[in-house]
């Protein structure tokens, strides 16, 4: 059991925002980020999943302007499974 109790989950995810065909930003290893302070600070206080240090999480903060993107979560290595993505609309 992986995550969370997900099975199979996805071992070392990358997450990326595109607007059409463009990635916008992009991240595998959330303390990866620079900003990755802010990222965890965040997640806490908006009630999203703990970051744990040094983890494979993929995360960032980002501020689009209105409009519509797509949100993928890939395999960074390659490789496949489940991933949970949440978004969070921070004021």
């Amino acid at each position: 059991m992986g995550g969370l109790g997900v099975a199979g989950t996805l071992a070392d995810p990358k997450l990326a925002v595109f607007s059409g065909a463009t990635e916008l930003f992009a991240n595998d290893n959330w303390q990866d980020n620079p900003d990755w302070p802010r990222t965890a600070d965040v997640a806490a206080q908006f009630g999203a999943f703990a970051l744990s240090p040094g983890s494979k999480d993929a995360a960032f903060v980002v501020t689009l302007q209105p409009g519509s993107y797509t949100v993928q979560a890939s395999g960074a290595d390659g490789g496949t499974g489940t991933a949970l993505v949440e978004i969070y609309e921070v004021p």
